[in-house]
């Protein structure tokens, strides 16, 4: 009884706290990353040598790309990525075996958390997304990431975001200190979400 009457208690305060603009802004942060698949690269160690890999590694998946999961839809993307992962692995393993290396190479298409990144001209928001994933070696190195699609990474669609998404979405992605304040709202939002949820469980 305890645990619902705290959970009806966080409801009132998401409806009191949380206008049906925040609540829009949030859909429409969902929306967008719903619409996006990024690549994820994560390189063996932080080793001066294995980020360079990585950032070899890198340019040959981005080589490939439009040959392995360029695709003119987000689902046809993924889909294209699916069926070329072993390519891919061995692609990166190529390229490290070229430079004396023998680590193992690990490709998934999993959902990833990812913190916002700013790409110059535009800001992708904070949080999950569907990503193609290639672990070098341990994984234990930092990291290096794009969006495949919209192809961001090739540079195609940096001059024509709105083409890909709603002109709210592109607003949000093109103007991300105008929205600093909603942003941490959501933020606040989802964590009073998540709290309901484990309360009743």
């Amino acid at each position: 009884m305890k645990k619902i009457r705290l959970a009806v208690f966080f409801g009132f305060v998401l409806t009191v706290c949380f206008s049906s603009s925040i609540i829009s802004f949030n859909n429409s942060v969902d929306e967008i990353r719903n619409s996006v698949f990024r690549l994820h690269i994560l390189a063996n160690s932080d080793s001066i040598e294995d980020q360079q890999l990585k950032l070899q590694v890198r340019d040959e998946i981005l080589r490939l790309s439009g040959e392995l999961f360029a695709g003119r839809t987000l689902e046809e993307s993924v889909e294209k990525a699916s069926a070329s992962l072993e390519v891919i692995e061995k692609a990166a393993e190529n390229v490290l075996a070229e430079n004396g290396y023998d680590y193992d190479v690990f490709c998934e298409i999993a959902p990833t958390e990812f913190g916002d990144r700013d790409y110059g001209d535009f800001t992708m928001p904070a949080g999950e997304y569907t990503a193609l994933c290639v672990y070098i070696g341990n994984a234990q190195g930092h990291n290096w990431w794009c969006v495949m699609y919209p192809p961001l990474c090739v540079g195609t669609a940096e001059q024509n975001i709105e083409s890909y998404f709603e002109k709210d979405e592109a607003d949000i992605l093109t103007n991300h200190e105008k929205y600093e304040i909603r942003f941490k709202c959501v933020e606040i939002f989802s964590g009073i979400k998540q709290k309901i949820t484990e309360l009743l469980n």
